[in-house]
């Protein structure tokens, strides 16, 4: 099932094989899982939440009318529902951002580097933790899953102007964030 598209897994669902569901969730939970992650607190609530989007889908994927990619379809899904679990929750967000570094760049780096390389990638992420929702959800999307604004606007069910714009002042309260820490 590995070697078929999207398209032919959700027909093949469709006719009443559960198994191309299983693969549609192989294919993409990975994806789904740190697109959650970054809107949620921790690793269990990303799982509870991923959880949710896949049973979401199943019950959602017999009305998928295939306007969008069944990706996008997933990520839109994962992020009302990330929302929506923060919501609920109220709790107060702080995101991991997860990198992992190459082998060979951690060779090259003194442990100054990599400790200061770290404090940097904290301040950053406190500075996105302090972004309104939207503009978070905007940020995560464009900058880490580098998506484009039309699959971002098919996700979130926005404009792509408004995207523009919410990505723009994203970044300039970022900017200032680290500004303000650096000078303190």
């Amino acid at each position: 099932m590995t070697g078929k598209s999207d398209s032919e897994l959700v027909e093949l669902f469709l006719h009443g094989d559960e198994t191309a569901f299983n693969a549609i969730v192989l294919r993409y939970q990975e994806k789904i899982y740190w697109v959650v992650r970054r809107l949620v607190n921790s690793h269990d609530d990303a799982d509870d939440v991923v959880q949710e989007v896949f049973v979401k889908a199943y019950e959602g994927l017999r009305s998928f009318r295939g306007d969008a990619q069944i990706y996008t379809w997933l990520y839109r899904i994962a992020v009302n529902a990330s929302l929506n679990y923060v919501r609920l929750r109220r709790v107060k967000e702080f995101f991991r951002f997860e990198e992992t570094i190459a082998p060979e760049t951690i060779e090259h780096q003194t442990p100054e580097d990599i400790v200061e390389s770290n404090e940097q990638r904290e301040i950053i992420e406190q500075a996105v933790a302090s972004l309104p929702e939207k503009q978070k959800a905007v940020f995560i999307l464009r900058y880490y899953e580098q998506l484009t604004y039309e699959e971002i606007a098919n996700i979130l069910k926005t404009s792509v102007g408004g995207l523009k714009a919410n990505y723009f002042h994203a970044v300039r309260k970022i900017e200032r964030y680290v500004k303000d820490i650096h000078q303190m």
